[in-house]
């Protein structure tokens, strides 16, 4: 391994010189450990001399990150260690256990590799990852606001091919959110990972659970209905309605549902309808023939939800003009995708009737998902669709997007009341009240 005496960054043997500073790549056998004057770990040998930190990476709710040399294998890898009283919580740390447990029973290339699960001399505990080059979606759409559609759909595609291969063994990501897709460039477009899968929810039989009922885990912009309450029922589904929601906010530049505190965000989200995205995303150029597409992902009753991540990368395409299925466009260079799809707009401006995007998913008493391919689903009547009378507000990325507790005061009408819903609804109008 080498690396670069300016950012410290790792790189391959084969590197000469480092692509962000233009410095010359020293051996790392010839260079200097570097220091950190707050961090006694960089530059120091963890789990028992095999790696060796070099660099402070990233910082989070749960832990910090690191660009280590595992000097076993001669690898560059990434370290997350978590926070010291954080791995004194038990839930916290079984959390962890299962993140490392569960990527490692999901070898995929859309998935982020997990090594291992290691204990550090600092009474801390550490998951051993790839290291990855790149950055993550969040951080481009701070700087980018939207996404070109062609960007948008190989990602997309990608990220359903991954969530497929999870969805497959029974398990629902449920904290599906810009932080944690991740985009390496490549010549021909990004290759996308997924990253953190410590709030996973796994349906497979006998597995733990370790969620207790009322309690809803994730990040409140993103959540489906049925996981703002904590439902027990929550399956796949929940991360198509995440993802819908992932791309709203590439293509309009907002998310679909906001407000100042995460417990009304959730009530927005059982109770409200999003603005459609040509109207948010007016600016953008957004298409209308997305419009039906995120409507039939954003039904609040799962049942009429479009059924897989799979058919919402297909429905998101096909109303940008493409032909084929999201397993065509995961790696189709994106110069390429990009010629097809204003191929494909021009075509839909000039027989707007005929848009792949709109007549694939009109939902009709027989269809409400909208499932009949295209040429079926011209012949029928489509549902009408009314915009909201209240769009949610642009903004929300101030609001703490860890874990939010809370449910709303008034179900909406889908929801079959249970017991446990009863006794969550209660015990939030009790905490209201003392707190009056």
């Amino acid at each position: 391994m080498k690396t670069c005496a300016a950012c410290y960054r790792l790189f391959s043997n084969d590197s000469g010189f480092c692509p962000i500073d233009g410095q010359r790549l020293v051996p790392v056998a010839e260079a200097t450990p570097p220091k950190h004057p707050d961090d006694q770990r960089v530059g120091a040998t963890l789990c028992g001399g095999r790696y060796l930190v070099w660099r402070i990476v990233a910082d989070g709710g749960m832990g910090r990150v690191y660009q280590a040399l595992d000097r076993q294998v001669g690898r560059s890898v990434a370290l997350k260690i978590l926070h010291p009283e954080v791995a004194l919580d038990e839930v916290s740390l079984e959390r962890f256990r299962r993140e490392f447990e569960v990527s490692a029973s999901l070898p995929h290339e859309h998935i982020v590799e997990v090594l291992a699960f290691e204990s550090t001399e600092d009474q801390s505990f550490a998951l051993v990852m790839e290291y990855l080059e790149g950055e993550e979606l969040r951080t481009v759409l701070k700087r980018d606001k939207v996404l070109p559609p062609e960007r948008l759909v190989r990602m997309l595609s990608q990220l359903a091919l991954g969530l497929a291969e999870a969805h497959e063994r029974k398990v629902v990501h449920r904290d599906l959110k810009p932080d944690n897709i991740f985009l390496v460039g490549t010549h021909h477009g990004d290759r996308v990972k997924i990253l953190d899968f410590g709030s996973v929810r796994d349906n497979s039989e006998g597995a733990k659970k370790l969620t207790v009922v009322g309690t809803t885990i994730g990040s409140p912009f993103y959540m489906s209905p049925e996981q703002a309450q904590g439902l027990l029922t929550l399956d796949h589904r929940a991360d198509v309605w995440s993802l819908a929601a992932i791309v709203f906010e590439c293509v309009t530049g907002r998310v679909p549902f906001s407000a100042p505190t995460g417990p009304m965000i959730l009530v927005a989200i059982l109770g409200k309808d999003p603005a459609r995205p040509s109207e948010a995303g007016k600016a953008y150029g957004v298409p209308a023939s997305l419009d039906p597409v995120m409507e039939a992902a954003f039904m609040k009753d799962p049942e009429a939800r479009l059924p897989s991540v799979g058919l919402l990368a297909d429905r998101v395409g096909q109303a940008y003009g493409l032909a084929g299925s999201h397993r065509d466009w995961a790696y189709t260079p994106q110069q390429e995708l990009a010629a097809k799809i204003r191929a494909g707009m021009q075509a839909i401006l000039a027989h707007p009737q005929h848009a792949p995007g709109s007549a694939g998913v009109a939902r009709t008493a027989a269809d409400p998902r909208g499932l009949v391919a295209p040429a079926a689903a011209a012949a029928a009547p489509a549902a009408s669709i009314v915009a909201p009378a209240d769009p949610s507000p642009v903004g929300g990325e101030a609001f703490a997007e860890d874990m939010v507790m809370g449910v709303p005061q008034r179900l909406p009408r889908w929801v079959v009341p249970t017991a446990a819903g009863a006794a969550v609804l209660i015990c939030a109008l009790v905490a209201l009240l003392l707190a009056r």
